[in-house]
């Protein structure tokens, strides 16, 4: 099955609508979809609607933002019941906060020269509640400080530079709980992103596990070749199910379009196996 069960809409940080993205899914091959926003299932039914009317079997889904040993991570939640009461509450918990650090951000960029980015991130939200640092990195390509919203990260944005605000998610333990609650099964997304230490990754999985989170995205857009096999690795040694997804925003933003990822390792077990 061509699955792609990572990727986002204008619901949360993506440009294009769930039906659009749903739409753009099917002309890429894709058979098994999830839509996962950040921290919101307003985009649901949309997704689930179109992607069955095209043919694709649909996957509700979620991404939930977690910190972790004072770090964000993020925890896919698939097959979840969007009208779960503990998960929809957790969401809003979740995501509280966001505006202030968006100003806090916004603060951040002036104090190096980049005046109006709050108002200039706002063009590109969708949901004032879930404003995020990739509308502030479209603002700043738009303007002409980075080549791209990679480049954002890179010199303004990410962890250490000059616009990174720290924010407290969602822990491990309640992401967790909330999509088992859901009916859903708890995936660690692109493993390959966080900076942890050999030894704090072996902790995160092993405290994932004894939550009850069973897989991890192996291929993602967020992967190079070289991490779909030390994540595969990772999958073995724990027992994980594996997941793939191209974290797909936008046209053009990401490493790799929808339903464009290779295949899973022929070992690994996939996680939509159970769920389908």
């Amino acid at each position: 099955m061509n699955a792609d069960l990572h990727c986002h809409s204008n619901v949360s940080d993506g440009l294009l609508a769930p039906a659009e993205v749903a739409r753009r899914a099917h002309a890429g091959g894709v058979t098994v979809w999830s839509l996962t926003d950040h921290d919101e299932l307003g985009g649901q039914l949309e997704a689930r609607s179109t992607a069955e009317a095209l043919g694709m079997r649909y996957l509700a889904g979620v991404e939930i933002s977690v910190t972790w040993a004072a770090r964000t991570l993020h925890v896919v939640g698939l097959g979840v019941d969007p009208s779960c009461p503990a998960l929809i509450e957790g969401l809003r918990a979740t995501r509280g906060g966001r505006t202030a650090r968006a100003q806090a951000i916004a603060a951040a960029l002036e104090a190096v020269g980049i005046p109006g980015a709050y108002e200039g991130a706002l063009q590109f939200v969708s949901n004032p509640d879930l404003i995020s640092r990739t509308h502030f990195a479209r603002f700043l390509v738009e303007k002409g400080f980075a080549a791209s919203t990679a480049d954002v990260f890179d010199r303004f944005l990410g962890e250490g530079k000059p616009g990174y605000v720290a924010h407290r998610w969602a822990t491990l333990e309640n992401a967790v709980a909330w999509i088992g609650a859901a009916g859903g099964i708890a995936v660690i997304a692109h493993p390959g992103r966080y900076r942890y230490t050999p030894l704090e990754f072996d902790a995160l999985f092993g405290a994932f596990v004894d939550l009850g989170g069973r897989a991890i995205e192996v291929v993602t857009g967020s992967h190079t070749p070289d991490q779909y096999r030390e994540y595969a690795d990772v999958a073995r040694r724990f027992g994980f199910e594996a997941s793939r997804g191209s974290d797909f925003h936008a046209p053009g933003e990401g490493r790799v379009e929808l339903g464009a990822l290779p295949p899973l390792p022929p070992d690994l077990t996939p996680v939509w196996d159970r769920l389908l």
